[in-house]
């Protein structure tokens, strides 16, 4: 009776930081894709930091910069080297498994929304990164930009991210911005969150990027919440890139963070093999021997204590007889030619544009989707998948009646997603179809009760074949106090 694929806990998510790059060059679509207008819809909290293997306290270990850091007079400068990865990506255990075997520990900034889900880490695995001395951090629940979201959704993202590592039980002192976005703004929530510091990126010189930029952070950062580091190292660096930019950070003295993403034979743009890897890890084991630099974990370097947590202030849903979505007319525009608060969102094999048409619907402006090389999956325009800024709030319990106005060239349906408490979107259910139109018409149909676990839900009319969908004037509204369609 659907046309939706119901998918898994990863269904209702941009799969990673490469994932979200690639689908704004392009709309083909694997899993669902979301292209949204926050950067296309954190780590163990380490305060003292570290867990060891029975579970207990490091603060030991992450004691901070020590005035033995500093170089002497006549002696090489000394230099502090994080290796830190994002996004908790589950090549990542390669890593940790290379870095094992050479007496090395990095700093992992994870999303706490997408652990577990497929290609990226789960529980299990960032306990026994803990047990190995590795760092856990923050990077938001839902790889968030947080330059690009209202400061109510960056607090939720930041803060929420810290609240749900630490509830796992890691302390959580360091964070890392989701594409290097960096603002002062963006640095006050993410200090109000608890953290200690948060990394920047591209802003340290290497062989591919950011020729004018400092060769080191220095050890005590002018700004600890936009650290300096490299950008992203990928599939381009070479081993002597990498030995190059430690080496002129070594000479310059100070801190060097280098922020890996895959650590995989993918050959995708931010990905590097294990065996480059391998070399890498094995040189900076020898170099460490010679004592003029060591590696260590973001906490290491910055110390300090873990604050308490800071809980995200959730997003309360819409009142009886209130529509529950931002910009229901498409009318406002956002970034990357989507409407505010709305994401074109997709899985399987297919190609999809978004046009705007103006005049649309009552003369106001209409959004149509045209899908053409259709072979699976389905594309849908629908409210933003985050943490309540523009996806609505919902009781469990309770049904919704979802309605929209559209046209279009085949059969659709509302597609329907729901957010749980770790903020994971996957699919929940789909309406019957309805049929095509050759004028608007609207949609309507009614939830049935949001399961227990549900924070918000998210929902779009589909095409799951080739053809043509234009949408306008959605509505959402809890069925008690729900005012009737229209005729």
């Amino acid at each position: 009776m659907t046309g939706e694929h119901p998918g898994s806990g990863a269904a209702g998510r941009v799969n990673g930081k490469l994932a979200t790059m690639q689908a704004r060059a392009s709309r083909r679509r694997v899993g669902l894709l979301a292209v949204s207008w926050i950067a296309v819809l954190a780590v163990l909290t380490g305060g003292a930091s570290l867990m060891t293997a029975n579970g207990g306290d490091r603060s030991d270990v992450a004691a901070g910069p020590q005035s033995s850091d500093a170089p002497t007079a006549g002696a090489a400068p000394l230099l502090s080297v994080s290796l830190t990865f994002d996004g908790g990506r589950s090549s990542q255990r390669e890593a940790a498994r290379i870095l094992a075997d050479h007496q090395l520990r990095g700093t992992y900034y994870v999303n706490s929304g997408f652990i577990g889900a497929a290609g990226f880490l789960n529980q299990e695995d960032l306990h026994r990164l803990a047990e190995q001395h590795h760092e856990i951090g923050g990077y938001t629940v839902t790889l968030a930009d947080l330059t690009a979201v209202e400061p109510g959704e960056a607090q939720r993202q930041v803060c929420s991210d810290r609240a749900k590592l630490s509830e796992w039980g890691f302390k959580v002192t360091s964070f890392a911005y989701p594409f290097g976005a960096t603002s002062p703004a963006a640095g006050e929530i993410v200090s109000g969150c608890g953290y200690n510091s948060a990394r920047g990126q591209d802003r340290i010189r290497s062989p591919h990027s950011c020729e004018s930029c400092a060769p080191a952070e220095t050890v005590r950062p002018e700004d600890p919440f936009n650290t300096r580091a490299t950008s992203e190292v990928g599939r381009d660096w070479t081993l002597q890139d990498l030995q190059q930019t430690v080496e002129q950070a070594e000479a310059a003295g100070g801190w060097l963070q280098l922020a890996f993403y895959d650590i995989d034979d993918s050959g995708s743009p931010l990905s590097i093999s294990p065996a480059l890897f391998e070399q890498f890890a094995a040189w900076l084991d020898a170099r460490t021997a010679q004592g003029t630099m060591g590696v260590r974990t973001v906490h290491e370097v910055i110390g300090k204590v873990a604050k308490p947590v800071v809980p995200g202030v959730a997003a309360p849903p819409a009142g009886p007889g209130v529509n529950a979505l931002r910009n229901p007319g498409l009318e406002t525009p956002g970034k990357y030619g989507l409407p505010e608060c709305w994401q074109v969102a997709g899985y399987g094999e297919n190609s999809s544009e978004l046009a705007t048409l103006a005049p649309g619907f009552r003369d106001g402006t209409s959004r149509r989707l045209d899908v053409t090389g259709y072979a699976s999956g389905d594309v849908k325009l629908l409210p933003v998948l985050d943490l309540g800024a523009c996806a609505p709030s919902v009781t469990a319990g309770h049904a919704y009646s979802l309605r929209a106005w559209y046209q279009s060239t085949a059969r659709t349906q509302f597609a329907v997603y729901y957010r749980n408490a770790m903020g994971d979107w996957q699919f929940w259910t789909a309406s019957p179809y309805f049929p095509a139109r050759t004028t608007y018409g609207q949609a309507v149909w009614e939830t049935p009760p949001v399961p227990d676990g549900a924070e918000a839900i998210s929902f779009g009319l589909n095409l799951f074949s080739d053809g043509q969908l234009a949408t306008d004037d959605y509505e959402m509204y809890d069925t008690v106090g729900a005012p009737p369609p229209a005729q």
